[in-house]
């Protein structure tokens, strides 16, 4: 289904931020999984930290990262649930420019085969700021696994066809 050139690859600056009240550096298994597969892919992990769930804070760090010219792309990891804590995507909307939804449709697509309905309860989203694209996964391990694995994994590599995002990066 999905085909690559054979040109040569070409790695993006990422940065993982886990959006947690309750994990810590040590704890947190979503983003190290993240990180995993961003270095085992090739990329350069930039920056990785972690923010409670608060719009502000994370409003914050998403804005002094996409400022930096040294990250081209923000992966987040909690947040995006339903409750009252969860406010990642009140924040992407924040700082944003563009919002990319075939990222949130096709994430619940391929997460509905593994979880069913519950897959409803998530809101991942991607967007573009300025020249940063900035993707929301859901805080489980299954789910940022998934996001990397089936989609991820895919658009940030230049050498995926018919397209990626990769391409576009001198555009945005």
């Amino acid at each position: 289904m999905t085909e690559k050139d054979e040109g040569g690859f070409r790695p993006c600056a990422i940065a993982i931020l886990t959006i947690s009240d309750t994990r810590t550096p040590e704890t947190d298994r979503s983003g190290q999984i993240l990180a995993d597969r961003v270095i085992q892919a090739g990329h350069m992990l930039t920056a990785r930290d972690l923010v409670p769930d608060t719009l502000g804070e994370i409003v914050e760090r998403l804005r002094l990262w996409i400022a930096r010219e040294d990250i081209e792309v923000i992966i987040t990891t909690g947040g995006t649930g339903i409750t009252a804590r969860d406010v990642t995507p009140e924040a992407f909307q924040r700082v944003i420019d563009k919002e990319i939804p075939g990222f949130g449709e096709l994430f619940r697509m391929l997460s509905y085969a593994k979880i069913g309905t519950a897959t409803i309860q998530s809101r991942a989203l991607a967007g573009i700021a300025s020249r940063t694209l900035l993707f929301a996964l859901p805080g489980s391990t299954g789910a940022v696994a998934d996001g990397w694995d089936d989609i991820l994994t895919h658009q940030l590599d230049n050498r995926h066809r018919p397209c990626n995002f990769v391409d576009l990066l001198p555009r945005l």
